[in-house]
């Protein structure tokens, strides 16, 4: 059986301050900003930093009821979730919840970079909050 997870999309991480990160990801790695964009819905800015295949985002909240708003008040800054790549969302989302996940999105949405995206609550994954994201 071949595996509904085809590739890592993304690793999210979770800051106070975008500008600091982003300069900190150029100074200490030559690290080059690809896409910036504000998630409204989810109340996010974020910024991406292309490595090889996959991206690290970095998210900072918009306002203070945001998911991750909520994450930084409470852990600090950091390691925020895990984006996978799938090839169909929804099938991905339908198939891991009747597996046992506990999905945040009940039905797959738009996410950033024209994506499809899906979140997969971490109580029911060891500790990890699970993005699947369809391109």
């Amino acid at each position: 059986m071949e595996s509904l997870l085809t590739n890592v999309d993304h690793v999210a991480i979770a800051v106070h301050d975008l500008e600091a990160a982003i300069s900190w990801y150029r100074e200490t790695f030559d690290a080059t900003i690809v896409h910036r964009e504000v998630v409204e819905t989810d109340g996010v800015r974020e910024a991406l930093i292309k490595v090889g295949d996959a991206y690290i985002q970095l998210l900072t909240p918009l306002r203070a009821d945001s998911p991750v708003a909520v994450f930084l008040e409470r852990r600090g800054e950091g390691l925020h979730h895990v984006g996978y790549r799938v090839a169909d969302c929804a099938q991905a989302l339908a198939m891991a919840t009747a597996r046992g996940a506990r999905a945040i999105d009940q039905v797959p949405r738009p996410g950033s970079r024209g994506t499809t995206i899906a979140f997969i609550h971490p109580s029911a994954s060891f500790g990890t909050l699970i993005e699947l994201v369809q391109e």
